[in-house]
């Protein structure tokens, strides 16, 4: 058995009037993450992890901001392609966790329904998922509710 680790890491900056999309599920936000595609930075931060675990480039690369056939995509379909990707390398996820670093919106009466969402795309439990919250208490581009951040690590698995 092979085992591969991926840091991922993603950064959007937060508008009125965009959807705000996290994890594969829609928040009522006043704000949401600006970006070529839906921006989905939790999904976005899991995608560069699983690609770097598996030494394939980074979401960029695969999905670049300059190809119009990715506006406003749909960031469940990019980590479906993702997962496509590095089955074809032999390698399948164990585990993920994430942490999304937000005041708003607030992350934590959804976290079960986007650990069930990544796992369904991932092809795991849920409970081999983990989503956290926190908040950057007030300081920085964060803090001033400017931008939206999120980390995630994944363990790949080659048997």
């Amino acid at each position: 058995m092979r085992i591969r680790v991926g840091l991922g890491y993603d950064v959007h900056q937060l508008k009125p009037g965009r959807p705000c999309i996290l994890g594969g599920v829609a928040f009522d936000s006043t704000l949401g993450p600006d970006g070529h595609s839906d921006a989905d930075v939790l999904l976005h931060a899991i995608c560069d992890a699983i690609l770097g675990a598996a030494g394939l480039r980074d979401i960029g690369y695969h999905f670049p901001n300059t190809d119009e056939s990715f506006k406003n995509a749909d960031s469940r379909d990019l980590l479906k392609q993702v997962m496509r990707l590095v089955g074809q390398e032999g390698y399948r996820v164990e585990n993920v966790d994430a942490t999304l670093v937000s005041e708003q919106p607030k992350i934590s009466p959804k976290i079960q329904e986007m650990k069930d969402s990544i796992a369904g795309l991932c092809g795991i439990d849920s409970n081999a998922v983990g989503v956290k919250a926190t908040t950057s208490e007030k300081l920085g581009f964060i803090g001033r509710e400017e931008g939206i951040e999120a980390q995630a690590v994944v363990l790949l698995i080659k048997e």
